[in-house]
């Protein structure tokens, strides 16, 4: 009888202090090189033996990746800061209360106590296809496991699909891009600083990524202006499980208003697509309108536009179409 080793695949650890010598070690190993945060992810591609990096960086060393600081006006966020220190933060929790909810619902106390905003934000899909190894799209192969007649596909897209299926599973990032955040992001070659809502991308540009970040590159911190600072917030995800799981569909929104009219709002869903997306078409059709039924009603129609549900997903029409609509209304008229 075989012997099974449930063992990792050997690595190469490296704990550096700086951020520049993290740079310099992602520079030296390149494409084999892994960076570990918080490990939630790191550790299952890890222990189930799929991802066999050369090089694992560790930054759970580096002091300049931690912490909240104020910005100007507004904050920025050491991508090693972990979840709990996001909720706890008195400047978060009095102005940017919309992070605060979407970080609060990741996951159980315990991981959020482990796992890190720039870890959360820079996971991988967790499309059970790819993440147990078999050889799709996204694994560099020539199909999507997920998108077939027999498929499990309850949680893949519903919008934006290009040969895979998959989603994204952050949290915090509807959040972010509601609260307009921009994601810093060095290497090597220099600093370069990106509106969230491009941090993320879809299949369409690169199959094999769900970041723009490539090898060489580290997010550093996230920072958040002070447009959205107090703004009537909206998060809401919904799960099979009200902790551990991850969302089916989840929303994030930022609005200015004067009392009954939509002056200014940011609006992003997630759980529906291989990137969180920002609904440019409803923040344009309700800005100027009143925060009502038909307001609401005109939201979510035209968020599910374009829609293509999969065998097992349809759901998630109605309950993108349902959250927007809440989103729009708020809390008081959900």
């Amino acid at each position: 009888m075989a012997v099974i080793h449930d063992v990792m695949p050997s690595f190469g650890l490296y704990q550096p202090a700086s951020v520049a010598d993290a740079l310099n070690l992602l520079d030296r190993h390149g494409r084999d090189a892994w960076i570990l945060a918080g490990g939630l992810d790191s550790f299952d591609w890890l222990k189930d033996r799929i991802k066999r990096p050369k090089a694992v960086v560790d930054l759970s060393g580096i002091s300049e990746l931690q912490g909240i600081r104020e910005s100007g006006d507004g904050l920025e966020i050491g991508a090693m800061t972990t979840l709990t220190e996001v909720v706890r933060h008195p400047a978060v929790r009095e102005r940017y209360s919309l992070l605060l909810e979407a970080a609060e619902h990741a996951a159980s106390p315990q991981i959020r106590n482990q796992g890190t905003i720039g870890g959360n934000v820079s996971q991988d899909t967790r499309c059970w296809y790819y993440r147990t190894g078999w050889f799709c799209y996204r694994a560099g192969g020539n199909i999507c496991y997920a998108d077939t007649p027999t498929a499990m596909n309850r949680e893949h897209a519903i919008l934006g699909a290009d040969r895979c299926v998959a989603v994204n599973p952050s949290d915090t990032a509807p959040a972010l891009i509601a609260l307009d955040a921009s994601m810093v992001v060095r290497s090597k070659s220099g600093e370069r600083v990106v509106p969230a809502e491009e941090y993320f991308i879809g299949p369409g540009t690169d199959i094999t990524r769900m970041t723009i970040l490539q090898p060489g590159d580290l997010l550093t911190a996230i920072r958040i202006p002070g447009t959205w600072g107090g703004a009537r917030f909206y998060f809401e995800k919904v799960r099979d499980r009200n902790v551990w799981d991850f969302a089916l569909v989840s929303v994030a929104s930022a609005m200015s208003d004067n009392g009954e009219t939509i002056e200014r709002v940011r609006i992003a869903v997630n759980g529906v697509a291989a990137r969180p997306l920002r609904l440019r078409a409803v923040e344009d059709a309700v800005r100027g309108k009143a925060r009502s039924e038909e307001t609401a009603k005109l939201a979510g129609d035209l968020a599910i536009q374009g829609a293509l549900p999969l065998q097992h997903n349809a759901y998630k029409v109605p309950l993108m179409r349902n959250l927007v609509k809440r989103a729009i209304r708020g809390a008081e008229g959900a």
